[in-house]
């Protein structure tokens, strides 16, 4: 039994709450341990994953936010960088699975975090353990 790290950019409590079911129950079905730690945004998810990393504790992770297009670029510069920086992760070797949405409004969302539809958390968990 390993344990995983769910990090999540808490914005959007209920958004969050059924991306971080979707993953956790991913996860425990897989048998494993889940810890659940929250940063600002979805541009600091990346660097508190290369930090928990550093503890040695963790066998993947699995980031967790919503970014919601709005009026100004500043939805590009999350959506992009933080997509870089897990990638970079992974590319380093980490089994990290994506678990950002990058979206338009907040209908799209639900349906991809809800569990029972999409269930893009469910997704990235199981990204993280096939990495593993």
């Amino acid at each position: 039994m390993a344990k995983f790290l769910i990090v999540e950019a808490r914005f959007y409590d209920h958004l969050n709450d059924m991306l971080i079911a979707g993953a956790s129950a991913a996860l425990k079905a897989a048998g494993h341990k889940v810890e659940v730690v929250t940063v600002p945004g979805a541009l600091e998810v990346p660097g508190a994953i290369a930090l928990a990393d550093e503890s040695g504790d963790y066998a993947g992770y699995v980031g967790i936010g919503v970014v919601i297009r709005g009026e100004t670029y500043h939805f590009e510069i999350v959506a992009g960088e933080s997509a870089r920086g897990i990638m970079a992760l992974t590319m380093d070797g980490l089994a990290v699975g994506n678990g950002i949405l990058t979206v338009e409004n907040e209908e799209q969302a639900l349906v991809r975090a809800d569990p029972a539809q999409k269930d893009k958390g469910g997704e990235a968990a199981k990204a993280a353990l096939a990495l593993h």
